[in-house]
C-alpha cells in the first residue's frame, strides 16, 4: 500500500493532532452522529486535503466528484452500502435513476469514473441510465471506454413536470454536472422527482467563500470538542466580491485582503515556530477544476494581475479576463511526497460515509502549487481494508491507517460544512424571523 512520506521536521503538530483524534474517536463519531441527525449530508462529494506537517486542512470541496474510478476495488462494497443508505433516506422505493454527466465525453478518465459510479448505483439496486446534458443533441451516442466496454448517452425528454429518457421514467436524478456552464433549462421546475445534489449546489449559485465560512464554523465546533486550535485544520480566507482586476480599485481590494491574510498567517507561523514564508492563493470564487489559481507571497505581486488580466488562469477562463468574484485563501503547502513527486490526498464520500480516496501526485509542481493540472497521476488509498482500521496504540506519524482515519475525519468536516452551506443557500428554505 502506497503512503507518501512527510518531508518536514514540522510533523509535531500533525502527530499531536493524530494522537488527539485517535484518543477522541468515540467522542468524534458521536459528535458526527448528532450533527447528521440535524443536517443532511450531500449525496456525494470529494475533498482535496493538504498536509503541511504543521497543519492539515481542506482546500477544495467538490459536490460533483469526478475520481471514483481511482477507488480500490476493495472499497466498492462500502460505496455500494453508502449509496444504499443514501437512496433509502431519499426515496426508498426508487427503481430508476437518471445520471446527468458533464460534457466531457471525450475524456476517457471521466468516462471510467461514470462507469464506476453507474456500477455502484446499479449494485445499490437501481436501474441507471445516462442523460445527455446538451439539449441540442437529439440522438443517442455510444461512448467507447479504454477497457473495451461502452456507455450509452441518451437525449433527455422533458414533460411538464418530469424529466426522463425514452421509455425511462426516473424517480431520482443524480447530477454529476457542476452547472459551471450555466443553469440547465431541463432541470428547472421539477416537482415530482428528487434532484441530487439540488440546483443551488451548482456553480450558478455556489461560492467557495460561503463554503469556507461554513467550514470555519464547523472547524471551531470540532476544535472545541478536541480542545485544540481550529487553525490547525482551517485555511483562513477573505473575499473581495466583484472585482475588475484591470482597474486600480479592483487591485487595491485584492491587495488589501492579501496583505491582511498574510499578516494573520505570519502571526500563526510565529506562534507555532514555523520558519516558512507564508503564501495565499487568489482564485475565482465560483467555478471548478482548479481554474483561476494564483499563488502570492507578497501583496505587491498582486500588481502582476493587471498584466495578467487576460490570463485565463483567473476568472475561470472568462473571455474578458475579469474575475467576477474573488476569494483569497491561506495557502497550505503539501509536504507529502511519493517517489519525489508532490502529493495530496483526496477523500471520497457518499452520504455520510468515507468510501475511499486517492493521492493526486504531480512531479512538475511545487509544494505551494495546485496539483489538479495536466500531468497529474493518481494512486488509490486503501482506506478501510480490514487490517487498515485505526491502530489506537501506534506511535503518532508511524501508522498509515491512522493517517487515513485522520484524513477521513477532516474530509467529513468539509462534507458537514457543505451541508451547512447548502442549507444556508437553499432558495426554498423557510426563514424564521
Amino acid at each position: 500500500m502506497m503512503v507518501p512520506h512527510l518531508i518536514t521536521a514540522l510533523t509535531g503538530p500533525i502527530n499531536e493532532l493524530e494522537q488527539r483524534v485517535l484518543e477522541s474517536m468515540p467522542a468524534i463519531e458521536r459528535w458526527y452522529r448528532l450533527e447528521w441527525m440535524e443536517h443532511t449530508p450531500p449525496f456525494y462529494c470529494s475533498v482535496d486535503l493538504r498536509n503541511a506537517g504543521f497543519k492539515l486542512a481542506p482546500v477544495d470541496t467538490n459536490l460533483f466528484p469526478g475520481g471514483f474510478h481511482h477507488l480500490t476495488p476493495e472499497m466498492l462494497p462500502l460505496a455500494v452500502q453508502a449509496a444504499m443508505a443514501a437512496i433509502e433516506k431519499i426515496c426508498p422505493e426508487a427503481k430508476n435513476l437518471l445520471l446527468i454527466p458533464e460534457n466531457r465525453t471525450r475524456n476517457s478518465f471521466y468516462l471510467m469514473h461514470l462507469q464506476r459510479l453507474m456500477d455502484i448505483l446499479t449494485q445499490a439496486g437501481l436501474n441507471v441510465r445516462l442523460g445527455q446534458p446538451d439539449a441540442s443533441i437529439t440522438e443517442a451516442s455510444v461512448l467507447a471506454l479504454p477497457d473495451g466496454s461502452e456507455l450509452t448517452l441518451e437525449p433527455l425528454l422533458r414533460s411538464k413536470r418530469r424529466l426522463g429518457l425514452k421509455d425511462f421514467d426516473p424517480c431520482t436524478i443524480l447530477l454529476n454536472n457542476d452547472l459551471s456552464q450555466g443553469p440547465m433549462a431541463a432541470l428547472q421546475g421539477l416537482h415530482e422527482q428528487y434532484l441530487l445534489p439540488p440546483l443551488h449546489a451548482g456553480w450558478t449559485v455556489r461560492r467557495k467563500s460561503r463554503h469556507f465560512e461554513s467550514y470555519e464554523e464547523v472547524a471551531k465546533k470540532f476544535a472545541k470538542l478536541l480542545g485544540m486550535d481550529p487553525w490547525l485544520i482551517n485555511p483562513m480566507h477573505g473575499r473581495c466580491g466583484q472585482v475588475d482586476v484591470s482597474s486600480v480599485a479592483g487591485l487595491e481590494c485584492v491587495q488589501g485582503h492579501v496583505d491582511a491574510l498574510l499578516t494573520k498567517v505570519r502571526r500563526k507561523y510565529k506562534e507555532y515556530g514555523i520558519n516558512e514564508r507564508p503564501f495565499v492563493v487568489v482564485k475565482a470564487d465560483d467555478g471548478s477544476g482548479g481554474m483561476g489559481l494564483l499563488t502570492v507571497r507578497d501583496a505587491k505581486e498582486v500588481e502582476d494581475l493587471r498584466q495578467r488580466s487576460a490570463d485565463p488562469r483567473l476568472g475561470a477562463g472568462s473571455p474578458d479576463g475579469m474575475a467576477p468574484e474573488v476569494i483569497i485563501q491561506e495557502g497550505v503547502p503539501t509536504y507529502e511526497r511519493m517517489h519525489d513527486a508532490v502529493a495530496e490526498p483526496v477523500v471520497c464520500m457518499i452520504d455520510r460515509y468515507v468510501v475511499g480516496g486517492y493521492y493526486r501526485v504531480h512531479a512538475d509542481r511545487g509544494i505551494d502549487e495546485n496539483l489538479n493540472a495536466p500531468g497529474a497521476a493518481y494512486v488509490p488509498l486503501a482506506f478501510a481494508q480490514q487490517q487498515q482500521l485505526p491502530r489506537r496504540g501506534a506511535k503518532p506519524g508511524a501508522s498509515a491507517p491512522n493517517r487515513f482515519y485522520m484524513y477521513g475525519v477532516i474530509g467529513r468536516l468539509a462534507m458537514l460544512a457543505a451541508s451547512y452551506e447548502l442549507e444556508a443557500t437553499d432558495p426554498e428554505a423557510e426563514v424564521y424571523e
